[in-house]
């Protein structure tokens, strides 16, 4: 799948120009994230925290293919929440469907970085069983 859902609000993405790291926590693995490189899998938004993740060899639930259409992909950002792309309605939706949902939790088929600084996520306990087994 290619991340786009033809039935919801698309969000209004500011699409990186430089450089930059994403680390993904608990497993503590950081990535280089180079935006001439996107869309690595094609799964999520190009450029999302879900196609960078899959694009590394850093597997995640994505159960309706990164469409926003389920809250499978889930994390919460430690760090650089403010680089990403506002939530849509539509992703605020799904996330009310989560586990263990938080103010900085966000879709990772949805949250695309800017680029402008480096981000840390959160994958929840409940969705590690898949990254665990990757390593």
């Amino acid at each position: 799948m290619g991340g786009v859902n033809p039935y919801i609000q698309q969000p209004d993405v500011t699409m990186p120009t430089g450089k930059y790291k994403i680390t993904f926590m608990p497993i503590n693995v950081t990535v280089d994230v180079d935006p001439e490189k996107f869309p690595y899998e094609h799964n999520g938004l190009p450029g999302s925290i879900l196609d960078i993740a899959l694009g590394n060899g850093i597997e995640m639930d994505h159960a309706c293919g990164g469409v926003c259409a389920c809250s499978t992909c889930h994390v919460v950002v430690k760090e650089g929440l403010d680089t990403l792309n506002e939530p849509t309605e539509e992703e605020e939706d799904q996330l009310e469907e989560a586990p263990g949902l938080k103010p900085t939790s966000r879709l990772a088929c949805q949250s695309v970085p800017d680029g402008t600084t480096d981000i840390v996520v959160e994958i929840p306990e409940w969705n590690r069983n898949l990254v665990q087994e990757g390593q």
